[in-house]
């Protein structure tokens, strides 16, 4: 009882012996698979159509599973199945065959150029492969793929799938694979032979059938016939008759400074060695039984040409070196480069700190020593030879990369007006040449630049860009680009000081839509022009001077007995100012220091005119009062008069243009608005600074319009604030009746407050509000400190935008429609990246990776072209034909010949065979010309030589269908496909069997 009543005595140990081994989970996890994947029970197939395999989609699912530690990798291979899925969920025949098996004997998809090997070896349009993961080694032991295939048999029993499943063994190189396919009361077994030597008893379709027929073991007799397919494929690597058509540049010409503006303006393009390597003509005998060929190791029917199918593919050579490329990379590579200019030419400081010390001695007198400005004709030699007198200051002559010849060519290109004899000591406007008008043919190429934001095609920065571009490929790599980055400098500068417009770019504000490099050289053009207006009104006729001088002191005067004087005088000044009302008004202003004064002057005047009024006595009516004299007019405008003073007309006064910005410029602005904040004072400071060009305006305007109220301004300078009404006045008439609109009449407007501040004064006598000077020398500094780097960045929109207009160029004459598509993508993607002010490096070199695959595509073409004589074709339906036929070559993996060796297509290619032979057979010739015999002899031995050389590759398929393993098993299907090369032996068999009836 005592043992009875222990708690420990209850407890007892219960040992499990139907515990899964590491074997059953294995196999457990391969059915879990199959049942995820829906590969269980049987299904029905459409039949295959012909070509289905190559014209198809293959896709394909991975799972992870393992065996203990041994980790397996599931891949399930198919081909997409585009019918609804309604009609693919019939239900199958009770005995139908499984859809592999039916694969098997299927005919139209034989020799598939493009397809995993399985679906080549079987036929089969859906398999799965259990592989060993990527860091386990092989299974080579011949327990363990008993083991698996013991495995794989199960899997498929439980289940009931039956899609074939795949085990690979042996080493991965070898692509081994054993398989097994279930069905009902059927399975096929997948065996494969591989050996590295060609057996000589098996070399040949005599030997294959003997194993063929000895596998299937069919008791019958007679045995059924054997259906059999082959395909011989032959390789052509020898390219004797035909030369690489891309000529190469001419290095010579290039060093040797024979460069104008057509070479330096052109990209380079094609590639440098033959694109084609290999051209292989597979010849195919579809379908074949045993009686008819006759193929031993004595003789053989299969004569290439004879063949009744024919088919080519090219095998491209593996990057080939392709100049725009080559260009296109080289110039990228500029964007890792950290150094600066100086850097990279190696300055002495010490140096420049002499020679800095010699000059400052006289910088006091030359500026206080009057001096004129002198504009000097423009020549190649004189722009030159400034540039590089200022470029010994800095560094030796010895180490330029750039020589003169090179260095002045570039520039000619660069600087075409530098060769014109400028009239009257001005060159034409930049805008006004031939050159910047855009090309009416092709406006969408033209126009590229604004979805790149790089520059118009025959714009400056695009020049500049090409010649960098050219320079740093075959002139001295980057420091030929900081040389001729400081020439060009330079020479902007010498510009800027001489009044010289800078040509090749489009006239008025920088262009926001271009690079911004781009937007400063027109920023300097735009201070060059006010610059030369400025100085034009400095220098007036003799004349006008004197009349203008005894003006200013005529108004300036306080005597009395002068007042008929002062009113000529400054009467005088006014006409001469109607004179030139054409001119902007740079052209009347001198300095910044001489508007300070300006409203002195407006005083006196007012002075004068209070004076004139005391005399007089006061005036009879409102309307008479004195008014200040109008300056600054330019027409009159239309039909509308000053509100307070109907008689006089409203005039349109001369007024100062905005200050043109950059992007950059625009940003600064942007960003310093934004930090004035959202309080009162400084929302009222942001408006101050936003309303410069409207009190500019409105003092012009009171200048031009004495008398005038606000009124006025806003009828002419904002007319929908000025709101009009008819009503009836006190006798029932009817008048208009005009009034400010609403938000002008806010408490605290801005535009009342500016028109109390503004002061009547002509744009000529008013502060600027663009200082030309200060700009010029910002961009002037801004493009003197850029690392070659920074200049990379800036022109590699063009750069990009240069290549993809050669690529159309180029891909005009050869009219291929996959590149353009390509190019087309090319174009979407720049557009997205190259819009943004720094791009990813990454993308961009993706970019150019496409640029030159399409580059290389185009090579190809013409090389194809090339060889297959097209230009030469005289017929033009053959030639149609044949321009077809090289496309397809290009788009497609293997492409069909019409009419196999008897067509024109067919006829090119047998002769380049028979080319190649006979160029092998001289060559064999003349090295064994000591050991051969007599001339006789080699003659015979010439004429005796074959069209076509030993294949490369023998492929053949044998299949039947016979009762197996018993006479009176069902019929089933065998097939065995042989794969026959110099050093690989294949033997890939499908053997089915009957499991029930055996």
């Amino acid at each position: 009882m005592a043992a009875d009543s222990d708690p420990e005595s209850d407890v007892f140990e219960i040992t499990d012996f139907t515990t899964a081994s590491e074997w059953e989970r294995f196999v457990s996890k391969v059915e879990e698979v199959l049942n995820d994947w829906k590969l269980i029970g049987s299904s029905v197939h459409k039949p295959l159509e012909k070509g289905e395999y190559n014209s198809g989609t293959w896709e394909e699912k991975t799972e992870e599973i393992s065996f203990a530690d041994y980790k397996f990798t599931v891949t399930h291979h198919y081909l997409k199945k585009e019918s609804p899925d309604g009609e693919e969920k019939e239900e199958p025949e009770e005995d139908a065959f499984p859809a592999a098996m039916q694969d098997l004997l299927c005919m139209n998809n034989d020799f598939p150029p493009r397809a995993h090997c399985l679906v080549r070896w079987y036929g089969v349009r859906e398999f799965v492969i259990i592989s060993p993961g990527a860091n386990n080694d092989a299974i080579i032991s011949e327990s363990k793929c008993n083991l698996l295939l013991s495995s794989v048999s199960i899997a498929l029993g439980n289940t009931g799938s039956q899609v074939p499943l795949f085990v690979q063994i042996q080493q991965k190189w070898r692509r081994m694979y054993a398989g097994e396919c279930q069905g009902p009361g059927v399975r096929t077994d997948f065996e494969m032979v591989h050996l590295r030597k060609v057996p000589n008893q098996y070399n040949h379709l005599s030997g294959l059938l003997d194993i063929f027929k000895s596998k299937i073991g069919c008791p019958l007799t007679p045995i059924p016939p054997i259906n059999i397919a082959i395909r011989f494929t032959y390789i052509l690597q020898d390219w004797q008759q035909y030369s690489w058509p891309q000529q190469p540049p001419d290095f010579d010409a290039l060093l040797g400074g024979e460069v104008g503006g057509v070479e330096f303006g052109k990209l380079p393009f094609g590639a440098c060695e033959d694109p084609i390597s290999e051209l292989h003509l597979a010849t195919t005998w579809p379908h074949l039984t045993e009686g008819i060929i006759v193929d031993n190791d004595v003789y053989s029917d299969l004569d290439p040409v004879q063949a009744p199918h024919w088919s080519v593919r090219v095998r491209k050579a593996d990057n080939p070196q392709c100049l725009l490329g080559d260009f296109l990379s080289e110039f990228f590579k500029l964007c890792c480069r950290k150094e600066s200019s100086e850097e990279i030419l190696g300055r002495s400081p010490l140096e420049e700190e002499g020679k800095e010390n010699v000059d400052i001695s006289q910088a006091l007198s030359k500026l206080t020593e009057p001096t004129t400005v002198q504009i000097h004709k423009l020549s190649v030699s004189s722009m030159v030879h400034s540039a590089r007198k200022r470029m010994r200051r800095h560094r030796r002559v010895e180490e330029s990369p750039l020589s003169n010849e090179v260095l002045n060519s570039i520039l000619l290109y660069l600087f075409p007006d530098a060769t014109e004899k400028p009239s009257n000591g001005s060159e034409a406007k930049p805008g006004t040449s031939n050159a910047n008008s855009p090309p009416e043919k092709e406006p969408e190429n033209y126009n590229l630049y604004n979805q790149f934001k790089s520059s118009p095609a025959d714009s400056l920065t695009y020049k500049l860009s090409l010649c960098l571009c050219m320079v740093n490929f075959y002139h001295g790599g980057v420091k030929g680009v900081v040389q001729l980055w400081q020439e060009f400098v330079l020479e902007m500068r010498y510009r800027w000081e001489n009044n010289h417009l800078v040509p090749g770019l489009a006239s008025g504000p920088p262009d926001l839509r271009c690079c911004l490099l781009h937007q400063k050289l027109q920023m300097l053009n735009c201070c060059i022009e006010r610059k030369k207006a400025r100085d034009s009104g400095k220098r007036p006729s003799p004349s006008d001077s004197s009349a203008g001088s005894a003006g200013e002191r005529k108004v300036s005067g306080s005597d009395n007995g002068k007042a008929a004087q002062n009113s000529s005088g400054t009467e005088d000044r006014r006409e001469r100012g109607e004179a030139n009302q054409g001119k902007s008004w740079e052209s009347w202003s001198d300095s910044e220091e001489e508007f300070f004064e300006c409203l002195s002057d407006t005083e006196e005047l007012k002075e004068n005119a209070q004076d004139d009024e005391k005399k007089e006595g006061p005036p009879k009516e409102n309307k008479d009062a004195p008014r200040l004299k109008a300056e600054g007019r330019l027409h009159p405008h239309g039909k509308l008069t000053l509100l307070h003073y109907i008689q006089e007309p409203l005039y349109i006064p001369v007024t100062q243009e905005p200050a043109p910005m950059t992007e950059d410029l625009l940003e600064e602005q942007s960003e310093v608005l934004a930090k004035l904040g959202t309080s009162a004072e400084g929302a009222h400071l942001r408006a101050r600074m936003q309303s410069a060009c409207l009190l500019s305006d409105m003092e012009s305007f009171k200048a031009a319009n004495p008398g005038c109220c606000l009124e006025d301004f806003v009828r002419w300078y904002s007319p929908r604030d000025y709101v009009e009404e008819e009503v009836l006045d006190e006798k029932g008439n009817t008048i208009t009746k005009g009034e400010l609109s609403a938000r002008m009449k806010i408490p605290g407007n801005m535009w009342a407050e500016a028109w109390e501040t503004a002061k009547p004064a002509p744009a000529r006598r008013q502060r600027r509000l663009f200082d030309d000077t200060r700009e010029a020398e910002k961009v002037l500094h801004y493009l003197a400190v850029q690392k070659p780097a920074d200049l990379t960045r800036h022109l590699l929109p063009c750069i990009i935008h240069a290549a993809i207009l050669k690529e159309k160029e180029e891909e005009s004459t050869e009219d291929i429609a996959s590149v353009r598509k390509v190019i087309s993508q090319i174009i979407s993607n720049a557009s997205k990246i190259l819009r943004y002010p720094n791009p990813d490096y990454k993308k961009l070199e993706e970019i150019i990776n496409q640029i030159m695959a399409v580059e290389t595509i185009i090579a190809r073409a013409r090389s194809l072209k090339a060889k297959f004589g097209i230009s030469k074709c005289e017929n033009i339906d053959e030639r149609e034909d044949l321009e077809r036929f090289v496309n397809s070559l290009l788009e497609e993996p293997e492409v069909s010949v019409v009419g196999a060796g008897r067509g024109p297509a067919g006829s090119i290619i047998h002769d380049l065979f028979v080319t190649a032979q006979r160029a092998a057979l001289m060559t064999l010739m003349d090295e064994e010309s000591v050991k051969s015999g007599s001339q006789e002899e080699r003659r015979q031995n010439q004429g005796a030589v074959s069209d076509f050389p030993p294949p490369a590759g023998r492929e053949i398929i044998l299949r039947t269908v016979v009762p197996r393993p018993a006479p009176y098993s069902k019929p089933l299907p065998q097939r065995m496909f042989c794969v026959l090369m110099k050093e690989d032996f294949r033997l890939a068999g499908a053997f089915s069997s009957d499991t029930s009836f055996f």
